[in-house]
């Protein structure tokens, strides 16, 4: 959406957070990692690294491992709010940038049908948290606070304001 060309490429990075680190800091840990491991097999290139977390109250959520996993999420975020927090930092030769995106997100009441429903229609297994915004969960969405696309996969103000100035 930005413009840019690009090529994903998957870092290997150690995805592991240390106990007791605050969620924003671990984020923005997890993103300087994936860079710094890209940017080691890929010399004289801009490499991005993001990483995005889902916290509910002090609950780390990933990926659902199934049906149930999913069902649980869903019901923790029912009728409350989170935040989804992206780390990013981008690496061009001996420069680097750093930024970290927060977004709340708040839930309407949902009923253990309506969760079951969305989870048969097998979109919550590869979200973190185990709802997409931009799908079929997006009616589950009372309101946000943040920019949306953190939430839908990349704060593209942010990545755009972060990168601009290192590709001059």
């Amino acid at each position: 959406m930005l413009g840019y060309e690009f090529e994903a490429v998957a870092s290997g990075a150690d995805e592991t957070i240390p106990a007791g680190v605050d969620p924003t800091e671990a984020a923005a840990l997890l993103a300087y990692r994936k860079a710094m491991a890209v940017a080691a097999r890929y010399k004289n290139a801009l490499v991005i690294g993001a990483d995005t977390l889902v916290v509910c109250g002090r609950t780390l959520l990933g990926k659902p491992t199934d049906e149930s996993d999913a069902l649980r999420m869903l019901e923790m975020l029912s009728g409350r709010s989170h935040r989804v927090i992206t780390g990013l930092y981008a690496v061009a030769d001996d420069r680097e940038r750093q930024a970290v995106e927060v977004t709340r997100v708040f839930f309407t009441d949902t009923t253990l049908e309506q969760r079951r429903v969305y989870v048969a229609t097998g979109e919550p297994f590869d979200k973190a948290g185990a709802y997409g915004i931009q799908g079929n969960a997006g009616r589950f969405i009372r309101r946000i606070e943040g920019c949306y696309y953190n939430v839908v996969g990349l704060p593209l103000a942010a990545l755009d304001s972060l990168i601009g100035p290192l590709l001059v």
